[in-house]
């Protein structure tokens, strides 16, 4: 039944063709993002999702690239292909706990981009055995151990928000070619089985479609006090970009005369994108991108929710309220 419903999932020269159409779109769309005539837009595999940024969106200067849910075979293929990547949360995390253990007489030493790990000269860890005459009584770790012990500290943070990895500059191109080369980007198996990665962009690219959201309104009485009043409502499914959120809002002020509310549904390995990667707002030109003005200005400033997201939004005298 799968063979018949996925007739790609069986046949190679298929996915081969499929593959080769993708990559093309990709690079157009990178393309368009370099040319500042795309904002943003994501690349959604059945593992993690990529969300590329412009220059000049969430407080960044240059061309970024950030990258939830990852694992530690994920990072460690980025490294070898040379692609230079931070990890922004595990840092902060290490710095809080560094300040927080000032004045202790035991310090953690970094090693890597990633974790705190125990130093690699194990004379000197274990020095002070040696002045108190017991170096002989006590095992000390080998390489293996040691070894261990890191990967230990770098797979915890796998799957997990923390593992939210930046890209910036030029090594985003580096990653894109490194995402078309993937073999592991497509699933071996399950419905998405031979299919290459969704992309989904604000703008149009080469071989992309037009997709419309799925909509329904609904009408019907709430009891008020001693009265009932009507209450209209409007569910959208499907995936709704960041644009598109805004511009909902801005026509829902306008029409509702600035009364509304909405929930929001996050798909939550993406919520980490909200993270603050910058300090200030940098002003690039992207009139060009195909956003309103007005979006362009709100995407354009620093991210302030953190590792979460919009759950709740409500309007009242054209004055918002959230929860996140």
């Amino acid at each position: 039944i799968a063979g018949k419903a996925c007739p790609w999932a069986q046949d190679e020269a298929l996915q081969q063709v499929l593959m080769s159409d993708w990559s093309v779109s990709f690079t157009s769309l990178y393309n368009l993002l370099k040319a500042k005539l795309c904002p943003y837009f994501y690349v959604c595999t059945y593992q993690f999702t990529v969300l590329f940024r412009a220059a000049g969106l969430a407080g960044s200067d240059v061309i970024t690239a950030v990258i939830s849910p990852t694992t530690r075979g994920l990072r460690e293929a980025m490294r070898n292909e040379g692609i230079e990547f931070s990890l922004p949360l595990v840092e902060e995390s290490r710095s809080r706990k560094q300040k927080n253990s000032e004045g202790n007489l035991e310090t953690e030493v970094a090693h890597g981009p990633e974790v705190a790990a125990p130093s690699d000269d194990d004379d000197d860890g274990f020095s002070w055995l040696e002045e108190m005459g017991v170096q002989d009584k006590v095992k000390k770790p080998d390489a293996i151990s040691i070894k261990l012990r890191k990967e230990k500290h770098e797979v915890q943070v796998d799957h997990r928000p923390e593992s939210l990895a930046v890209v910036k500059g030029t090594n985003t191109f580096t990653l894109l070619n490194f995402l078309i080369n993937c073999k592991s980007l497509v699933a071996v198996a399950g419905p998405q089985a031979g299919l290459p990665p969704t992309l989904l962009s604000p703008v149009a690219f080469r071989g992309g479609t037009m997709q419309t959201l799925k909509a329904r309104s609904m009408n019907a009485k709430a009891r008020v006090r001693l009265a009932y009043e009507d209450i209209f409502s409007l569910e959208i499914v499907g995936p709704v970009l960041p644009h598109s959120l805004h511009l909902l809002t801005m026509l829902l002020q306008s029409a509702q005369q600035g009364a509304f509310s909405a929930v929001l549904y996050t798909h939550e390995p993406t919520a980490v994108f909200n993270a603050d990667l910058s300090n200030e707002t940098i002003s690039k030109d992207l009139l060009k991108c195909g956003l309103h003005s007005k979006t362009l200005d709100q995407l354009s400033q620093v991210p302030t929710l953190g590792k979460s997201s919009l759950r709740f939004l409500e309007m009242k005298d054209s004055a918002y309220a959230w929860k996140s």
